[in-house]
Protein backbone atom coordinates (compact mmCIF):
# COMPACT_ATOMS: atom_id res chain seq x y z
CA UNK A 1 0.00 0.00 0.00
CA UNK A 2 1.41 3.57 -0.97
CA UNK A 3 1.98 6.04 1.74
CA UNK A 4 0.07 9.09 2.09
CA UNK A 5 -0.05 11.52 4.82
CA UNK A 6 -1.52 14.39 3.52
CA UNK A 7 -4.97 14.80 1.60
CA UNK A 8 -7.58 17.45 0.31
CA UNK A 9 -11.18 16.42 1.24
CA UNK A 10 -14.43 18.35 0.31
CA UNK A 11 -17.10 17.87 2.17
CA UNK A 12 -20.74 18.95 2.36
CA UNK A 13 -23.83 17.93 4.67
CA UNK A 14 -26.98 17.76 3.67
CA UNK A 15 -29.98 19.78 3.14
CA UNK A 16 -33.09 19.84 5.56
CA UNK A 17 -36.31 18.88 3.65
CA UNK A 18 -38.84 21.73 3.31
CA UNK A 19 -42.05 21.56 5.61
CA UNK A 20 -45.17 20.59 4.02
CA UNK A 21 -48.31 22.92 2.91
CA UNK A 22 -51.50 19.97 3.89
CA UNK A 23 -55.12 20.11 4.60
CA UNK A 24 -57.18 16.95 6.28
CA UNK A 25 -60.00 16.72 4.00
CA UNK A 26 -61.92 13.04 4.69
CA UNK A 27 -65.35 12.74 3.71
CA UNK A 28 -67.67 12.44 6.44
CA UNK A 29 -65.09 14.46 8.66
CA UNK A 30 -65.76 17.48 9.84
CA UNK A 31 -63.19 20.23 11.23
CA UNK A 32 -60.31 19.05 8.80
CA UNK A 33 -57.14 21.41 9.35
CA UNK A 34 -53.52 21.54 8.32
CA UNK A 35 -51.90 18.43 8.39
CA UNK A 36 -48.47 19.61 6.62
CA UNK A 37 -45.23 17.31 7.64
CA UNK A 38 -42.02 18.66 8.73
CA UNK A 39 -38.71 18.20 6.50
CA UNK A 40 -36.23 15.67 7.38
CA UNK A 41 -33.14 16.68 8.75
CA UNK A 42 -29.95 16.31 6.29
CA UNK A 43 -27.18 13.98 6.77
CA UNK A 44 -24.03 15.21 8.98
CA UNK A 45 -20.54 14.56 8.04
CA UNK A 46 -17.88 13.19 10.98
CA UNK A 47 -14.72 12.06 10.99
CA UNK A 48 -13.60 8.91 13.16
CA UNK A 49 -9.92 6.81 13.98
CA UNK A 50 -9.75 4.06 13.04
CA UNK A 51 -7.68 1.03 13.66
CA UNK A 52 -5.60 -0.99 10.98
CA UNK A 53 -5.11 1.89 8.87
CA UNK A 54 -1.43 3.88 8.54
CA UNK A 55 -1.90 5.85 5.22
CA UNK A 56 -4.37 8.43 3.88
CA UNK A 57 -4.34 6.61 0.55
CA UNK A 58 -8.06 6.20 0.34
CA UNK A 59 -8.61 9.59 -0.18
CA UNK A 60 -5.95 9.90 -2.98
CA UNK A 61 -9.07 8.11 -5.17
CA UNK A 62 -11.82 10.02 -3.62
CA UNK A 63 -11.74 13.18 -2.76
CA UNK A 64 -15.46 14.33 -2.65
CA UNK A 65 -18.07 13.37 0.49
CA UNK A 66 -21.52 14.77 0.09
CA UNK A 67 -24.28 13.42 2.99
CA UNK A 68 -28.15 12.92 1.49
CA UNK A 69 -30.11 15.61 1.89
CA UNK A 70 -33.49 15.42 4.21
CA UNK A 71 -37.02 14.35 2.41
CA UNK A 72 -39.37 17.01 2.29
CA UNK A 73 -42.58 16.90 4.56
CA UNK A 74 -45.81 15.20 3.64
CA UNK A 75 -49.80 15.51 4.36
CA UNK A 76 -51.07 13.10 7.27
CA UNK A 77 -48.29 14.79 9.51
CA UNK A 78 -45.73 12.57 8.08
CA UNK A 79 -42.14 13.95 8.36
CA UNK A 80 -39.88 13.72 5.58
CA UNK A 81 -36.69 10.82 6.13
CA UNK A 82 -33.42 11.88 7.48
CA UNK A 83 -30.65 12.00 5.26
CA UNK A 84 -27.64 9.20 6.16
CA UNK A 85 -24.51 10.73 7.69
CA UNK A 86 -20.92 10.32 6.25
CA UNK A 87 -18.11 8.93 8.17
CA UNK A 88 -14.38 9.53 6.87
CA UNK A 89 -12.00 6.82 8.72
CA UNK A 90 -9.11 7.80 8.98
CA UNK A 91 -5.93 6.47 10.52
CA UNK A 92 -4.97 7.10 14.51
CA UNK A 93 -2.61 10.25 14.35
CA UNK A 94 -4.23 12.79 11.89
CA UNK A 95 -4.94 15.90 12.21
CA UNK A 96 -7.90 17.76 10.58
CA UNK A 97 -7.22 21.30 9.37
CA UNK A 98 -9.14 24.49 7.94
CA UNK A 99 -8.54 25.13 3.82
CA UNK A 100 -5.60 27.52 5.21
CA UNK A 101 -3.43 24.55 5.83
CA UNK A 102 -2.99 26.02 9.41
CA UNK A 103 -5.75 26.39 11.69
CA UNK A 104 -6.55 22.80 13.56
CA UNK A 105 -10.00 21.54 13.59
CA UNK A 106 -9.32 18.31 15.25
CA UNK A 107 -6.28 15.78 16.19
CA UNK A 108 -7.64 12.00 16.49
CA UNK A 109 -5.32 10.11 18.61
CA UNK A 110 -7.56 7.60 19.70
CA UNK A 111 -9.13 4.72 18.26
CA UNK A 112 -12.90 6.00 18.12
CA UNK A 113 -12.34 9.48 18.20
CA UNK A 114 -15.13 10.93 16.59
CA UNK A 115 -15.40 14.42 15.43
CA UNK A 116 -18.59 16.48 13.57
CA UNK A 117 -16.96 18.04 10.65
CA UNK A 118 -20.25 19.57 9.35
CA UNK A 119 -23.91 19.27 10.67
CA UNK A 120 -27.05 18.79 8.45
CA UNK A 121 -29.63 21.49 7.76
CA UNK A 122 -32.75 21.24 9.89
CA UNK A 123 -35.94 20.14 8.27
CA UNK A 124 -38.65 23.22 7.58
CA UNK A 125 -41.45 23.17 9.82
CA UNK A 126 -45.13 22.27 8.00
CA UNK A 127 -48.31 24.08 8.03
CA UNK A 128 -49.02 22.15 11.28
CA UNK A 129 -46.17 23.92 13.30
CA UNK A 130 -48.07 27.42 12.34
CA UNK A 131 -51.70 26.47 13.61
CA UNK A 132 -53.10 29.21 15.86
CA UNK A 133 -56.55 30.04 17.60
CA UNK A 134 -57.03 32.78 15.45
CA UNK A 135 -54.65 31.56 12.09
CA UNK A 136 -57.12 28.00 11.32
CA UNK A 137 -56.01 27.78 8.23
CA UNK A 138 -51.88 28.82 7.91
CA UNK A 139 -50.72 27.85 4.04
CA UNK A 140 -47.17 28.81 4.68
CA UNK A 141 -44.21 26.25 5.67
CA UNK A 142 -40.24 26.99 6.30
CA UNK A 143 -37.77 25.44 3.78
CA UNK A 144 -35.09 23.32 4.90
CA UNK A 145 -31.89 24.80 6.01
CA UNK A 146 -29.02 24.28 3.74
CA UNK A 147 -25.99 21.90 4.18
CA UNK A 148 -22.80 23.14 5.36
CA UNK A 149 -19.70 22.84 2.32
CA UNK A 150 -16.36 23.61 3.33
CA UNK A 151 -12.72 22.12 2.26
CA UNK A 152 -10.46 20.26 4.71
CA UNK A 153 -7.08 18.85 4.86
CA UNK A 154 -6.31 15.48 6.33
CA UNK A 155 -2.47 15.75 7.57
CA UNK A 156 -1.30 12.29 9.09
CA UNK A 157 1.16 12.32 12.00
CA UNK A 158 2.53 8.49 12.94
CA UNK A 159 2.07 7.80 16.28
CA UNK A 160 5.85 5.64 17.79
CA UNK A 161 7.50 5.75 20.77
CA UNK A 162 10.78 6.38 19.30
CA UNK A 163 11.69 8.41 16.13
CA UNK A 164 14.91 8.52 14.16
CA UNK A 165 16.64 11.46 12.40
CA UNK A 166 20.08 11.80 10.83
CA UNK A 167 21.33 12.44 7.72
CA UNK A 168 20.84 10.51 4.41
CA UNK A 169 22.75 7.24 4.78
CA UNK A 170 23.28 6.93 8.79
CA UNK A 171 22.14 3.88 9.01
CA UNK A 172 18.36 4.62 9.91
CA UNK A 173 16.96 2.15 7.47
CA UNK A 174 19.53 -0.85 8.59
CA UNK A 175 19.19 0.21 12.23
CA UNK A 176 14.95 -0.71 11.87
CA UNK A 177 15.54 -3.76 9.47
CA UNK A 178 17.94 -5.09 12.02
CA UNK A 179 15.98 -4.15 15.22
CA UNK A 180 12.44 -5.53 13.30
CA UNK A 181 10.82 -7.27 10.90
CA UNK A 182 10.25 -3.83 9.19
CA UNK A 183 11.65 -4.01 5.70
CA UNK A 184 12.95 -0.69 4.26
CA UNK A 185 15.12 0.10 1.13
CA UNK A 186 18.22 -0.01 2.11
CA UNK A 187 20.91 1.15 -0.64
CA UNK A 188 24.38 2.82 -0.96
CA UNK A 189 23.25 5.79 -2.43
CA UNK A 190 21.11 8.84 -0.33
CA UNK A 191 17.40 9.22 0.20
CA UNK A 192 16.91 5.74 -0.41
CA UNK A 193 13.86 5.92 2.21
CA UNK A 194 11.30 8.15 0.24
CA UNK A 195 8.53 7.86 3.14
CA UNK A 196 8.02 6.96 6.91
CA UNK A 197 8.54 3.26 8.24
CA UNK A 198 7.17 1.79 11.15
CA UNK A 199 8.50 -1.38 13.12
CA UNK A 200 7.98 -3.11 16.35
CA UNK A 201 11.21 -3.22 18.75
CA UNK A 202 11.54 -5.73 21.35
CA UNK A 203 13.99 -5.82 23.91
CA UNK A 204 14.25 -7.70 27.39
CA UNK A 205 10.36 -8.66 27.02
CA UNK A 206 8.84 -5.23 25.83
CA UNK A 207 8.11 -4.09 22.58
CA UNK A 208 7.59 -0.31 21.25
CA UNK A 209 7.41 1.25 18.00
CA UNK A 210 9.65 2.77 15.62
CA UNK A 211 9.39 5.78 13.25
CA UNK A 212 12.23 6.06 9.99
CA UNK A 213 12.00 9.34 8.51
CA UNK A 214 13.92 10.44 5.08
CA UNK A 215 16.92 11.31 5.44
CA UNK A 216 17.78 15.66 6.53
CA UNK A 217 20.10 17.68 5.17
CA UNK A 218 21.76 21.22 5.70
CA UNK A 219 18.60 23.63 4.56
CA UNK A 220 16.18 20.99 5.03
CA UNK A 221 13.73 23.69 6.79
CA UNK A 222 13.82 25.70 3.95
CA UNK A 223 13.01 22.51 1.71
CA UNK A 224 16.25 21.62 0.66
CA UNK A 225 16.17 17.39 0.00
CA UNK A 226 12.87 16.60 0.65
CA UNK A 227 12.45 19.09 3.01
CA UNK A 228 11.18 18.88 6.82
CA UNK A 229 7.78 17.50 5.50
CA UNK A 230 8.19 14.18 6.74
CA UNK A 231 9.17 15.63 10.59
CA UNK A 232 5.97 16.08 11.64
CA UNK A 233 5.92 11.96 12.35
CA UNK A 234 8.57 12.11 14.74
CA UNK A 235 6.80 15.09 16.47
CA UNK A 236 4.46 12.51 18.63
CA UNK A 237 7.76 9.99 19.30
CA UNK A 238 8.51 10.10 22.92
CA UNK A 239 12.58 9.65 22.64
CA UNK A 240 14.44 10.56 19.36
CA UNK A 241 17.12 8.24 18.07
CA UNK A 242 20.03 10.16 16.41
CA UNK A 243 22.28 8.15 14.27
CA UNK A 244 25.31 9.45 13.35
CA UNK A 245 27.58 8.55 10.51
CA UNK A 246 30.80 6.90 12.10
CA UNK A 247 32.59 6.96 8.89
CA UNK A 248 31.96 10.94 8.06
CA UNK A 249 35.14 13.25 7.99
CA UNK A 250 33.00 15.69 10.57
CA UNK A 251 30.77 13.65 12.88
CA UNK A 252 30.43 16.90 14.74
CA UNK A 253 29.25 18.87 12.18
CA UNK A 254 27.05 16.05 10.91
CA UNK A 255 25.19 15.85 14.39
CA UNK A 256 24.95 20.11 14.72
CA UNK A 257 23.26 19.70 10.50
CA UNK A 258 20.24 17.43 12.18
CA UNK A 259 19.97 19.24 15.46
CA UNK A 260 19.88 22.95 13.64
CA UNK A 261 17.01 21.34 11.07
CA UNK A 262 15.17 19.75 14.49
CA UNK A 263 15.41 23.22 15.82
CA UNK A 264 14.24 24.77 13.03
CA UNK A 265 11.53 22.59 12.73
CA UNK A 266 9.67 22.77 16.22
CA UNK A 267 11.60 23.59 19.64
CA UNK A 268 8.87 20.45 20.81
CA UNK A 269 11.34 18.38 19.04
CA UNK A 270 14.34 19.74 20.83
CA UNK A 271 12.87 19.21 23.91
CA UNK A 272 12.19 16.04 23.62
CA UNK A 273 14.80 12.92 25.11
CA UNK A 274 17.29 11.82 22.64
CA UNK A 275 19.37 9.27 22.33
CA UNK A 276 22.64 9.90 19.85
CA UNK A 277 24.68 7.04 18.79
CA UNK A 278 27.90 6.79 16.62
CA UNK A 279 27.10 4.41 14.00
CA UNK A 280 28.87 2.02 11.69
CA UNK A 281 31.92 1.73 14.41
CA UNK A 282 33.19 -1.63 12.74
CA UNK A 283 34.32 0.37 9.68
CA UNK A 284 36.76 2.37 12.03
CA UNK A 285 39.77 1.45 13.37
CA UNK A 286 40.41 1.83 17.47
CA UNK A 287 42.30 5.48 16.97
CA UNK A 288 39.95 6.41 14.67
CA UNK A 289 36.97 5.50 16.56
CA UNK A 290 38.40 6.96 19.75
CA UNK A 291 38.65 10.46 17.99
CA UNK A 292 35.27 10.82 16.62
CA UNK A 293 33.66 9.76 19.70
CA UNK A 294 35.29 12.10 21.75
CA UNK A 295 34.47 15.12 18.63
CA UNK A 296 30.36 14.02 18.89
CA UNK A 297 30.68 14.01 22.43
CA UNK A 298 31.90 17.04 22.85
CA UNK A 299 29.81 18.77 20.43
CA UNK A 300 26.43 17.34 22.11
CA UNK A 301 27.48 17.97 25.39
CA UNK A 302 26.82 14.62 26.32
CA UNK A 303 26.90 10.77 26.57
CA UNK A 304 27.30 9.28 22.71
CA UNK A 305 26.88 5.42 22.41
CA UNK A 306 28.29 3.50 19.90
CA UNK A 307 26.69 1.03 17.54
CA UNK A 308 27.14 -1.18 14.53
CA UNK A 309 23.84 -2.29 12.94
CA UNK A 310 25.29 -4.49 10.38
CA UNK A 311 27.28 -6.12 12.36
CA UNK A 312 24.85 -6.03 15.36
CA UNK A 313 27.79 -4.35 17.89
CA UNK A 314 25.91 -2.34 20.69
CA UNK A 315 22.83 -2.92 19.06
CA UNK A 316 20.54 -4.17 22.11
CA UNK A 317 22.60 -1.28 24.61
CA UNK A 318 20.65 1.45 22.55
CA UNK A 319 17.69 -0.54 22.40
CA UNK A 320 17.40 -0.70 26.37
CA UNK A 321 18.72 2.78 26.34
CA UNK A 322 15.37 4.01 24.53
CA UNK A 323 13.21 1.49 26.23
CA UNK A 324 14.52 3.56 29.61
CA UNK A 325 13.48 6.75 28.22
CA UNK A 326 10.15 5.35 26.79
CA UNK A 327 9.05 3.06 29.57
CA UNK A 328 8.18 6.05 32.06
CA UNK A 329 5.79 7.63 29.11
CA UNK A 330 3.71 4.21 28.52
CA UNK A 331 1.80 2.87 31.08
CA UNK A 332 -0.21 -0.56 29.72
CA UNK A 333 -4.04 -0.28 29.15
CA UNK A 334 -4.76 -2.94 32.57
CA UNK A 335 -2.82 -0.45 34.55
CA UNK A 336 -5.21 2.41 33.56
CA UNK A 337 -8.47 0.49 33.70
CA UNK A 338 -7.55 -1.14 37.09
CA UNK A 339 -6.91 2.84 38.28
CA UNK A 340 -10.04 3.92 36.99
CA UNK A 341 -12.13 0.72 37.82
CA UNK A 342 -14.28 1.40 41.52
CA UNK A 343 -13.21 -1.02 44.70
CA UNK A 344 -14.13 -4.25 44.96
CA UNK A 345 -13.81 -6.62 48.10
Amino acid sequence: MKFLDLAKVYIRSGGGGAGCVSFRREKFVEYGGPDGGDGGKGGDVWAEAVDGLNTLIDFRYQQHFFAKSGQHGMGSQMTGKSGDEIVLRVPVGTQILEEDEDTVIADLTEVGQRVLLARGGNGGWGNLHFKTSTNRAPRNANPGQPGVERTIWLRLKLIADGGLVGLPNAGKSTFLATVSNARPKIADYPFTTLHPNLGVVGVDGHEFVMADIPGLIEGASEGRGLGDQFLGHVERSNVLLHLVDGTSEDVAGDARTILNELEAYSPILMQKPRVTVLNKIDALDAETLEERHAALEAEIGGQVRLMSSVAKQGVQEVLRALWAQVEPTRRSASEIEGDDAPWQP
